[in-house]
């Protein structure tokens, strides 16, 4: 059984109706009897008003100042001064206050006007049955946007603090992936590398074709877990990222290239570019996440990746000849690579585009940078990446 208290609890919390709220009124008019003559008409409408006049500028100044007020009724013309005038200064004040404007008579250009200034609405001194209706109708409306205001704050901070949250996983996740490959390159590398030299301690002091036989299959399970290892390593934390981004990408197109068989172009700078600290393995990463997706949907035969520096921007873009990627691809729930991409792109200040057609699909990521964290320096890459592993523990 729901507890009554709660609901006595959501129903306290709830505002209670404008007719039942007392409401705070600023009031600028010079006449007193037209003053008592629209608290009266107030009150007649049934509103519970705390009504002060003020019958000049400077006292409507401080007023504003000294509390809130839920609305303002102002008199159109006054000595000195006008409505527009006051109208102007709530408004150049930040202020989202309900404004009526009263006049014993105004023009249409006039009240046009105001309307456009920001006025909630106009009215005759000499019809005031519509002040009532009018004056709630501006408070409801003041409400409401500052209630759609406030949401959309609300929204943006919750939006930032997912983001915040993304982009803390995402890092915490690269750290625990190298403390992996640390761990398994220490301990599972060192381990299979005695056992490798055990092995053919044993190899060479023993004649026997049956213990040769099986040392030779031993060593070959040895050699695929260190392959294996190596494999793993570099999925966990591509090492070769320390030759350099571009190296890091021929790396990987030319591995692509063989485990697939689709023809991959890879276009850099002829310059090597250093680059800030996290930006390399954002468009590593980038890179890897958009040649799994040509590997598992896009049924492509060729690959273009094309890496570039041009306005203090660095762009990546890999794209493909194959069937494109549909909307409802990018709608799944559980599609979280571009998503995860966008989010760590995030990490280093950049952006991630996807376009598609028919005949294939690009992925565009973009990091703009400082002048200084991207300096270009002389000198050609060596292109000769055939055969490099990075993730290897030598010769064994």
């Amino acid at each position: 059984m729901a507890d009554p208290r709660e609901g006595a609890g959501i129903l306290a919390a709830m505002p209670a109706p404008l007719s039942e709220r007392r409401l705070s009124v600023l009031h600028l008019e010079d006449s007193p009897l037209d003053h008592e003559l629209t608290v009266a008409h107030l009150r007649r409408g049934g509103l519970q008003a705390a009504v002060v006049r003020v019958e000049s500028e400077a006292e409507f100044r401080l007023a504003l100042q000294q509390q809130p007020w839920d609305a303002v009724i102002s008199d159109y013309n006054l000595p000195g001064y006008s409505g527009l005038q006051a109208l102007d200064l709530v408004r150049a004040g930040g202020l989202d206050l309900p404004f009526v404007l009263l006049s014993g008579e105004i023009g249409e250009d006039a009240a046009v006007a105001a309307m456009r200034n920001g006025a909630s609405d106009y009215l005759l001194k000499n019809n005031l049955a519509r002040l009532v209706p009018s004056l709630l109708h501006a408070i409801e409306a003041a409400e409401t946007r500052r209630a759609r205001r406030q949401a959309d704050l609300d929204l943006q901070t919750s939006k930032q603090r997912l983001h915040e949250l993304a982009q803390h996983l995402q890092s915490s996740i690269e750290m625990e992936r190298a403390a992996i490959a640390r761990e398994i390159h220490d301990d599972v590398g060192g381990s299979l590398t005695a056992l490798k030299f055990d092995l053919a301690w044993i190899s060479r002091h023993s004649g026997s074709p049956e213990v040769q036989a099986r040392v030779q299959a031993a060593l070959e399970t040895v050699r695929l877990a260190i392959e294996s290892s190596q494999r793993i390593m570099h999925n966990l934390r591509p090492a070769i990222l320390e030759q350099g981004l571009v190296a890091a990408l021929q790396w990987m197109c030319q591995r692509f290239e063989r485990r697939t068989g689709v023809h991959c172009d890879l276009i850099t700078p002829r310059q090597v570019f250093e680059l800030p600290a996290g930006v390399p393995l954002v468009a590593y990463r980038a890179a890897q996440e958009a040649l799994t997706n040509v590997t598992k949907h896009a049924q492509a035969t060729q690959v273009r990746v094309d890496l570039s520096l041009a306005a203090g921007v660095l762009s990546l873009e890999v794209s493909d000849n194959g069937r494109g990627i549909t909307a409802d691809d990018l709608a799944k729930v559980k599609s979280f690579g571009i998503r995860g991409l966008q989010e760590r792109a995030r990490t280093v200040g950049g952006w991630v585009e996807l376009s598609s057609s028919p005949r294939g699909s690009t992925m565009i990521l973009s990091v703009p940078l400082t002048e200084a964290s991207a300096a270009a320096t002389d000198g050609a890459m060596d292109e000769d990446q055939d055969g490099f592993d990075p993730t290897g523990w030598g010769n064994m």
